[in-house]
């Protein structure tokens, strides 16, 4: 996984923003988000600042906002998997 504006190929970037944004979306902590994708807790702390200034908002809530808006998630959707959570 890499941070929003990796190095590397954009497709790379654009899916590990997805799946951690789809998590934060979920409800699932920072810790949480850390053990699902076999990261340090600061490492997802760091991911998810970027993104919320990457998209402009304010906290976490506005970013789940952004994914029931956008159709990233659906009502219902279990956290780890399943239609809406990209892995």
């Amino acid at each position: 996984m890499h941070p929003p504006g990796c190095a590397v190929g954009g497709k790379e970037c654009v899916r590990a923003v997805v799946v951690v944004l789809s998590r934060i979306a979920a409800g699932m902590s920072n810790t949480e988000i850390a053990a699902s994708l076999d990261l340090s807790d600061g490492t997802v702390k760091i991911h998810v600042g970027r993104i919320l200034a990457k998209l402009g908002l304010r906290d976490r809530v506005q970013a789940v906002v952004l994914a029931y808006e956008s159709r990233l998630i659906t009502p219902g959707t279990p956290a780890s998997g399943g239609p809406g959570h990209p892995h």
